[in-house]
């Protein structure tokens, strides 16, 4: 594969380079291959780190600090100047800033090559990561409320990972994030840990992933889809590691654990589910957010067939229908609040008629709002929940924050709508702003010019997806841990999913879904599903039981350096 005059020199002028590459070729099973002249200028360098010291729970810890470690071979050229959810922003590394990876690691693991790694994806909204850095010199971490903090102090490696996703400018001016940019990314990231597992602190067979949101997105389609051959065309366009001159892997990038917060996922279904939940009773016409009730009816009449068609079951055995969905979401919520009664004997839920106060914002910019509970009653003695008015309780989480409009998450180009911050420029080729990613969006898209719909394409939804040349469903598929879970991809076998009890921001039966889809995989041996008490859409809230969970996980698996690994080398 033809490389970058600047990695070719860099390579000559370290041949051990090609050594170390070699190495791992043999440790991987493949010892009679010849170096990927790419693999080989992606090895690691041991000795390029500055020295770090933070506080932890009030004790020193000195970190190693490797900085934007270039994860591929050929990354794709940014813009200097680059606009996100938090405005427009200058970046100083066009080169590689959305495809590198800040490293941290504590003192305690700097010759442990058994410690798990803790691979965090900073997307919010699936919109493009600049790399970032979690831990600078000076700062100080409280591990009860600091995953970064509860890390380094278990002596985890920890790592910052970048990735190019949707809003992202190239540097030519085009959109090099659109789908499936952010997973083949986080492969490639997750591959440059294999290739040089040997060479690194901390074992890439513990690899833990952490996201919230978009994240949490992203953290269970790479969980679902380790090995899959389908993302090996898009990693050797960006010279990945573990792939070879002939397009083939050879290289692992399944991981072992996944620990996603309000997973933003099963996109080309997220307006239908969301649609149906919060209308099925009511919820929109009783918080006032109802502006296209038409529309919204339109898109919730696809729910049933949706649902029926994922073939999934409860706990009890019983099927996951439209018919049984708002029974199974009243359960959750009764487990989750039940859950938090029990967990500490300071915990209680508000009686009926007393309020729930509610805390938001940050320093400087917090406030607090009380809310009646009409919808729960409980017996805090107890710690038993008693009865839920589900369509009281919906009202709840829909007064917490506005609904979304209608569609929620592609709404881009319907009823001439240019603005909307939804996920519909997630899709589409690299120099098309948006396209509309579900079948509604596609047949209201009225914007004349924008190149997606029935309108510019003269093409049905069946149609165009049908048409060899595009590749829209294609990107919805590569995005999509429902696809994955439970076929030949090799999941990841432990699974910490949690969606708050008040998060608006997505439906409930999207992480519902996806519990109940892992649970029948055979592949998959731990899933801690909860809706986590009384959470907004956030994350990280709950780190004490999350890193005990991440321990427990680790101890059960054994020692990664004796342990058969999970998945196969190459294909």
């Amino acid at each position: 594969m033809a490389i970058a005059g600047s990695l070719a020199l860099t390579a000559a002028a370290t041949p051990s380079l090609a050594v170390a590459a070699q190495g791992q070729a043999a440790r991987h099973g493949h010892a009679g291959d010849v170096a990927d002249p790419q693999d080989a200028a992606l090895a690691f360098d041991a000795g390029a780190y500055t020295t770090l010291t933070v506080t932890v729970d009030g004790r020193p810890v000195k970190v190693r600090a490797y900085k934007e470690i270039c994860y591929v071979a050929a990354p794709v050229a940014a813009a200097a100047q680059q606009s996100g959810i938090f405005g427009s922003t200058t970046i100083g590394n066009t080169r590689c800033g959305y495809e590198s990876m800040n490293v941290f690691v504590p003192e305690s693991t700097f010759d442990d090559q058994r410690a798990p790694v803790y691979f965090a994806v900073n997307n919010g909204g699936w919109m493009a990561s600049y790399i970032k850095a979690s831990v600078n010199d000076g700062s100080s971490y409280n591990s009860a409320t600091s995953n970064v903090g509860a890390a380094l102090k278990a002596g985890y490696v920890f790592v910052d990972v970048a990735n190019r996703s949707r809003g992202l400018i190239g540097a030519d001016g085009s959109s090099p994030g659109k789908a499936p940019a952010a997973v083949v990314d986080a492969k490639a990231a997750v591959r440059y840990l294999r290739l040089n597992d040997a060479a690194m602190p901390g074992s890439a067979e513990r690899i833990v992933v952490n996201g919230t949101s978009g994240g949490g997105a992203l953290s269970s389609i790479l969980g679902a889809a380790g090995n899959s051959a389908e993302y090996d065309s898009h990693l050797a366009a960006i010279g990945a590691a573990g792939i070879d001159s002939k397009g083939r892997s050879t290289l692992r990038d399944d991981v072992f654990a996944v620990d996603a917060y309000c997973p933003i996922t099963d996109l080309g279904n997220a307006d239908t589910a969301y649609e149906w939940l919060y209308n099925v009773l009511g919820t929109r016409d009783a918080t006032g957010s109802n502006a296209t009730p038409g529309d919204a009816a339109e898109i919730a009449a696809g729910f049933p067939a949706y649902e029926k068609s994922l073939k999934l079951r409860n706990p009890d055995g019983s099927r996951l229908t439209a018919d049984s969905m708002l029974d199974t979401i009243e359960k959750e919520v009764v487990r989750s609040a039940e859950a938090y009664m029990r967990a500490d004997p300071a915990n209680t839920v508000p009686a009926l008629g007393a309020t729930f106060d509610i805390t938001s914002g940050g320093p400087g910019g917090s406030t607090t709002k009380s809310y009646v509970n009409d919808w729960i009653d409980v017996d805090n003695a107890a710690d038993e929940v008693l009865s839920v008015d589900m369509a009281k309780y919906l009202t709840f989480v829909a007064t917490q924050a506005r609904l979304k409009t209608t569609p929620a998450f592609d709404a881009v180009g319907v009823h001439g709508n240019t603005t909307s911050g939804t996920e519909t420029n997630l899709f589409g080729p690299y120099t098309q702003k948006y396209m509309n990613y579900t079948e509604w969006s596609w047949n209201h898209n009225d914007v004349a010019g924008d190149g997606s719909g029935l309108d510019d394409t003269g093409l049905t939804w069946d149609q165009y997806t049908a048409e060899k040349s595009t590749t829209l469903d294609d990107q919805i598929h590569l995005i999509d841990p429902m696809d994955f879970i439970g076929t030949n991809a090799d999941t990841a076998p432990n699974w910490y999913v949690r969606n708050g009890t008040r998060d608006r921001d997505t439906s409930f039966i999207v992480s519902i879904n996806l519990d109940r889809a892992l649970e029948a995989d055979r592949q998959v041996e731990n899933v801690d599903y909860r809706l986590a008490w009384n959470q907004p859409h956030a994350g990280n809230y709950d780190v004490p039981e999350a890193m005990a969970w991440i321990a427990g996980v680790v101890e059960k698996a054994g020692d990664p350096l004796a342990a058969p690994h999970h998945g196969s080398a190459g294909r």
